[in-house]
């Protein structure tokens, strides 16, 4: 049984989390411990029933947009009549008057400067370590392997081929981005650095050259006794890349999180990050390595960060946690719970009670996903204050990046970003969980297109230029980060430099990416571009007309053949297989799943939104049958089975899938579709995981 402790006003907080707090996150911050009880109270007391509200309107208007669709069944949709009809139930707000956000005390990494963004599961103590100390980036680590240069090393030790080929295309990164005064780096022997500008000499020693291009840093290094540098004419034994300006620290899509010992584990990991100590203990070659967080770099006088500015990612309005239970016994709003606990957290750095400091103005960082509209994005503008309040900060100290990923929002950004106008310092494209909501949104109106269609589409197109638009109207250019979703396959690093360089292009000036050594090869395109030259230079083009955004993706009157379907079903049941059997049986929230082809995608619960959707849309409409998209879970299972062969904890699904609690939870993602809020895997997930971590405790 699980164990709790009263707190006033009847609320119960699990004891595990409880003695998290109580011993190690109000230690140091001057936060009495019966005023924060107290706060924490009073606060859930209050907003939960506004959150509860908040939900219900998205119900009602689920339902009114249902309706209005079941009427029309089978017709193309007058676009006038829609969006009229949008405005008369309040989806669609008026468009605000122009207006400026507000937001001070930013820092650089996010205000004035353009570069990479990881994202990370807060769980993974490694993986946030690996992620934080992504600000620097050996671009002949990863060039050497990768395929971002075509060929690769041979086996055996280091190849010098291969070695020749990185040198040199490294140097013709740096003719490009920082090129010499007089001749190439190719043939520089050393000696003092002159450039020929626009990038600039920050500062030489003997052991780096550091150079500036764009905002982003460059640093050369020099060593004769390296075994690459005593080959090198000017002893160049490295060029390393300021990389992952940014890092999101996830607690929501990424993780698998379902009761007080997963958030505590995710709270304990962003308290470390926040203090500086935080170390990761593992195996290599049969070695216990030790990882922690990176020192500042210094060249002289000139000193400069060693690792990423984190954000916190928090949850949703959505989902509830066990881990604090209402004086009803209900469980507590997990986004509340989360907005109280990762600011606590904060207050260790704007304290200074770390070894580091991640935030140089004083700000808490965090990520608001899944809001509906300006109303929600107001409730949390709300919560913070209050949050604010209970901590003794200024207002505005907690600032708010609002992701864009929810139709409602996309359809009233300008709204939403109002509401927060004074806290926001980021607005950030999701495709994927943007495109399981309209699939949701919409599932009444009709059969939708296949999944691998949508980004052709042009409510898709017009999504992503009104997001880039609409924020430098708002004024987010050198206040705030205008972000672009996330490359999600981490091995094909050529096709990512060839096609990633259209977010800068587009001027966002931060883009997702998944591994640290994507964020060093994708900083080459913020060399290659001005980001904020190039917002200067779209900012008086026209904010794509709303109509596009609403334009609904129907294969009105499409003929599917067999083969079709097939291809379809089987696509959709293996991402679904392949990412719900880890979330299910191993806890682990976002990984590299190999797809249909084998080939290794990065995944998390927007994809499975999608997939998960887009097969509840085509069984509802008769595309296909309940018997043929069993056929296909059942098929795809041995696949995933196959799949994960070589992993010891894996636990295969096909041999009795009525026996497999993770097979179950992917069955009923597509058969309880349609009923889930706003379509999200989340309550099923928690659910089928509860049920096996349950299964899996010892009696």
């Amino acid at each position: 049984m699980t164990e709790y402790v009263t707190i006033p006003g009847g609320v119960k907080v699990d004891a595990r989390l409880h003695d998290f707090v109580e011993s190690r996150a109000l230690a140091g911050t001057g936060v009495e411990s019966g005023a924060f009880w107290q706060g924490v109270s009073d606060i859930l007391t209050r907003f939960a029933p506004d959150n509860q509200a908040l939900l219900a309107k998205r119900e009602d208007l689920q339902n009114k947009i249902d309706a209005w669709h079941k009427e029309r069944a089978g017709q193309a949709i007058d676009g006038e009549a829609y969006r009229a009809f949008l405005t008369e139930i309040g989806y669609l707000v008026p468009e605000p008057a122009p207006f400026t956000i507000g937001t001070q005390n930013v820092d650089a990494e996010i205000a004035t400067m353009a570069g990479p963004q990881l994202v990370v599961p807060s769980l993974n103590d490694r993986f946030v370590l690996n992620a934080a100390n992504a600000r620097w980036g050996s671009l002949y680590d990863a060039f050497y392997g990768t395929d971002a240069l075509p060929g690769k090393a041979a086996a055996g030790g280091y190849d010098a081929a291969r070695g020749a080929q990185v040198i040199a295309a490294a140097k013709a990164f740096l003719d490009e981005a920082a090129p010499l005064a007089d001749g190439s780096w190719a043939d520089w022997a050393g000696g003092a650095v002159a450039l020929a500008g626009p990038a600039r000499l920050v500062a030489q020693t003997d052991a780096s050259i550091l150079i500036e291009n764009n905002g982003l840093h460059i640093d050369v290094r020099i060593d004769a006794n390296h075994p690459i540098g005593k080959t090198d004419p000017a002893h160049i034994s490295d060029v390393l890349l300021e990389a992952a300006l940014t890092t999101i620290i996830d607690m929501e899509d990424s993780v698998a999180a379902v009761d007080a010992e997963d958030k505590v584990a995710a709270y304990a990991n962003w308290l470390g990050l926040m203090r500086g100590d935080l170390e990761a203990r593992f195996d290599k070659g049969g070695k216990t390595m030790t990882r922690a967080l990176e020192a500042d770099r210094t060249w002289g006088d000139v000193t400069l960060p060693g690792r990423s500015l984190m954000f916190v990612r928090n949850v949703g309005h959505l989902m509830t946690n066990p881990a604090v239970l209402l004086a009803d016994g209900s469980e507590a709003p997990e986004g509340v719970l989360d907005a109280i606990f990762t600011s606590l957290i904060g207050l260790h750095d704007i304290k200074g009670l770390g070894q580091y400091q991640n935030s140089r103005t004083g700000s808490i960082y965090i990520v608001k996903p899944k809001m509906h509209g300006p109303e929600e994005a107001a409730f949390t503008n709300r919560l913070f204050d209050a949050v604010e309040d209970l901590l003794g900060l200024a207002r505005h100290t907690i600032k708010v990046g609002v992701m864009d990923e929810e139709r409602r929002t996309s359809a009233n950004l300008a709204a939403c970003i109002e509401a927060v106008k004074d806290r926001i310092v980021f607005i950030n494209t999701g495709f994927l969980d943007r495109t399981g909501d309209e699939l949701h949104t919409s599932m009444q109106a009709g059969a939708m297109i296949p999944k691998g269609e949508m980004k052709a589409s042009d409510w898709i197109a017009a999504y992503e230029d009104r997001n880039v638009r609409i924020g430098l109207a708002c004024g987010l250019s050198g206040k705030a980060q205008i972000g672009k979703g996330m490359w999600a396959a981490p091995d094909m690093m050529a096709d990512m430099m060839e096609q990633k360089i259209a977010h800068p292009k587009s001027g966002a000036n931060t883009a997702w990416v998944p591994s640290p050594t994507a964020a060093t090869l994708h900083a080459m395109h913020y060399h290659k571009v001005d980001v904020f030259a190039r917002q200067k230079e779209i900012a008086d083009e026209a904010v794509p007309d709303l109509d596009r955004l609403l334009a609904v993706p129907l294969a009105l009157g499409r003929n599917w053949t067999a083969e079709e379907i097939t291809r379809e079903l089987d696509n959709n049941a293996q991402g679904i297989l392949g990412y719900v059997v880890r979330w299910i049986d191993q806890g682990v929230g976002c990984s590299k799943v190999p797809d249909i082809n084998d080939v290794g995608l990065m995944e998390d619960r927007a994809t499975l939104r999608i997939s998960s959707q887009a097969l509840a849309n085509w069984l509802h409409h008769g595309v296909c049958s309940a018997d043929e998209v069993d056929a296909a879970l059942l098929r795809m299972a041995a696949k995933v089975d196959a799949q994960n062969a070589g992993d010891p904890l894996y636990e295969p699904m096909a041999p009795n899938p009525d026996a497999s609690i993770a097979y179950k939870a992917a069955r009923a993602l597509v058969f309880e579709g349609l009923t889930q809020p706003s379509g999200y895997t989340e309550p099923l997930l928690h659910k089928f995981r509860r049920e096996k971590k349950a299964a899996s405790s010892p009696a």
